[in-house]
């Protein structure tokens, strides 16, 4: 597969991979999946995550079927660039939770030759793009979209439910405070949520 493997020849190639869906959708599984399958071809690997994610690890990327790889926590995007010389596959999680310059950020690195590979929300719980992944799938050679099952009805999901009622933007969770739906039930929830909100404030 042309993914995992360099191209041979005297030019060194560089290029941006983007795994996106909703939450539980198999998105670091993925990456942990293609940093592995590059370690093993014996190419120089480094992953980074934001250092808000600390659900499971703080030195570690962790998918909810409990794999993991260690990673390095950075507070900006940028810091990235500094801790990747002479790094040949570049691996990002949580691209959501990144500032805006982690775009810029890639495409340097894929300039240099590096390979990029970037996992991410592509929503929020609003339904709204998260962050810079608009972007990052703008400039993107390569795009995978994952998806979850919908946990009402069985379908491929689409949406990451919030199931608090915390409306920051950025809130670290797991199945106690999210979970997937497809663009109905998604909808569905909202109404009822909206409906459950007017209720609340007439009494």
């Amino acid at each position: 597969m042309f993914l995992e493997n360099p191209i041979s020849g005297t030019k060194k190639r560089g290029w941006i991979e983007v795994v996106s869906g909703s939450m539980f959708s198999g998105k670091t599984e993925e990456l942990i999946r293609r940093m592995k399958r590059a370690k093993i071809a014996q190419q120089r690997v480094e992953i980074f995550k934001p250092k808000i994610d600390k659900r499971y690890s703080e030195m570690r990327v962790v998918s909810h079927d409990a794999n993991s790889i260690h990673s390095t926590p950075v507070a900006k995007s940028i810091d990235i660039l500094a801790l990747s010389e002479n790094i040949e596959v570049v691996g990002i999680d949580e691209a959501q939770f990144f500032d805006n310059q982690l775009v810029d950020v890639c495409n340097e690195l894929a300039n240099k030759g590096v390979r990029v590979i970037v996992a991410g929300l592509d929503m929020d719980f609003q339904g709204k793009p998260f962050g810079s992944m608009p972007a990052l799938f703008a400039i993107a050679e390569y795009v995978t979209k994952v998806h979850a099952i919908c946990m009402r009805c069985g379908n491929l999901a689409h949406h990451s439910h919030r199931l608090s009622a915390d409306d920051n933007l950025v809130v670290v969770g797991e199945k106690e405070i999210y979970e997937p739906l497809c663009r109905d039930c998604y909808h569905e929830a909202i109404n009822e949520s909206e409906k459950e909100e007017s209720l609340t404030t007439l009494r």
